[in-house]
Order: structure tokens, then sequence, then C-alpha cells
């Protein structure tokens, strides 16, 4: 998908804490976003302060016209956590929309910029929100997508101007972390985690090494000798092992 071709940015569960972050991205650069969720929060009402309309009831009708009417125009994002039997769920379905998740789209947003992604299954957070606030203090201009709100920016999200350099939660649930191929990557934990999805740590692990394969050629990963030890490393890359 073209998102300069794009007028229009629905979500599915704008509530959540990757999924908002991106509404806020998509609604600073220019893009008329809307969205649901189940229920209000004091995330949503800050969203809608800032100028993003938030609707909390399923129904059809609070799908603005422009969204329904050029599907090309109109890029939708979900979150996997909304069943499938919503009905607004059920109506982009029914009408031909292609949806895409919140990973798929971070893929699209980081596909022409030098990307940091901090994966593993605990630590992400702080560590993107850490290294965010280095850049940005170092003058480097960068825009971070954070799973938490930074408490010195009062968001999940911070915009450079150019977005040259981004910093990314790459999150392992569903495998998302996938779609990501990041110059730097960082992994901080392989905790056995998400096991209704894994089924075993094992299998988690082999995600892992699949996130490491895409590191770009000639890029960086960084991680805990206990980590390593777990994993089988990119050759092709250099690794830092701490």
């Amino acid at each position: 998908m073209n998102l300069e071709n794009l007028h229009s940015v629905y979500f599915l569960g704008i509530g959540g804490i990757g999924m908002s972050a991106l509404a806020r991205w998509f609604h600073a650069n220019g893009y008329a976003v809307t969205g649901y969720d189940k229920t209000a929060t004091s995330l949503t009402e800050k969203l809608v302060e800032e100028g993003i309309a938030v609707h909390y009831e399923d129904h059809v009708r609070n799908i603005p016209e422009k969204v329904k009417k050029d599907r090309d125009g109109a890029l939708i994002i979900y979150t996997p956590a909304v069943p499938v039997d919503l009905n607004e769920y059920q109506f982009f379905i029914n009408e031909g929309f292609e949806l895409y998740k919140r990973s798929q789209v971070l893929g699209m947003l980081t596909k022409s910029s030098y990307t940091i992604a901090v994966a593993g299954t605990h630590g992400k957070t702080t560590t993107s929100s850490m290294i965010a606030h280095l850049l940005k203090s170092a003058g480097v201009d960068c825009s971070a997508f954070v799973g938490g709100i930074m408490t010195n920016y009062d968001s999940n999200l911070l915009i450079g101007v150019n977005n040259e350099v981004m910093v990314v939660e790459a999150d392992e649930f569903d495998r998302s972390f996938l779609t990501l191929h990041p110059d730097v990557a960082i992994i901080t934990a392989t905790d056995a985690d998400h096991l209704d999805i894994y089924g075993s740590k094992d299998s988690l692990k082999d995600s892992f090494n699949e996130f490491i394969k895409n590191i770009k050629a000639n890029g960086q990963l960084f991680i805990e000798e206990k980590v390593a030890a777990e994993l089988v490393l990119n050759p092709n890359g250099n690794i830092n092992v701490n």
C-alpha cells in the first residue's frame, strides 16, 4: 500500500497503547484519523482532545462515509484483540477491504528509515523509551513508537521532522515483530511468554531466531550473554553481546 495515496486511516481498537501511537502519528502527518474502541479511557479521551474522532458504539453508521466509499484511499488498521464478530470488522471484511495489523503498518512506516527495534518478553518499553530519549537529547531527528506513556513527553509517540531514524517496540505477540527489518535490533529477554500462541518456549525462541534473520545486512544486534546462549545468532551482522 502506498501511504501517499491515502486520505483516511481508520482504527478498530484505537485505544490500545500501540494503536493510539499509530493514530497520533497519522494525525500529526495530516491524515483524517478516526476509530472505534469498546470503552472510553483516559487515553482515548486524550486522543479526542488532540482532534481524533473516537466512538464507542459498534455500528457501521459510525464509520465515515469517505472511508466506506473510497476503499483505495483508506487504510484500515485493527488489533487482534477485536472480536471477529464485531459489526464494523465484519463490514470491512464483507466489503473487500484489506485490513492491516499494527505491526504491518509499522513495517511500512519504517521501511525507508533507519530503524532501531527493541524486542524481548520484558523490558521493551523501558529500553525503547531510553533510546528515544537519548537520541532526542543528542539532537538526532528521530520518531519513536513506544508501548507506554513516556513521563518526559507525556506520550507514547515522538515525532521527528523527517523520520530518518525510527525507534519501535518489536512485539513478539502473534509473531508481529517479523514484519520489521531493523538496522539495529535489541533483544532484552526470551522468557517463556505468550504460550497460548507459541505453545512452548522452543517455539517462542524459533520466532526470535526468525527476527534476528530479519536484521538488515551489516546491521547490528545487541543482546545479553544469557539471552544469546538461547538463540541462533546471525553471522552476517555485527553482534554485540553484553
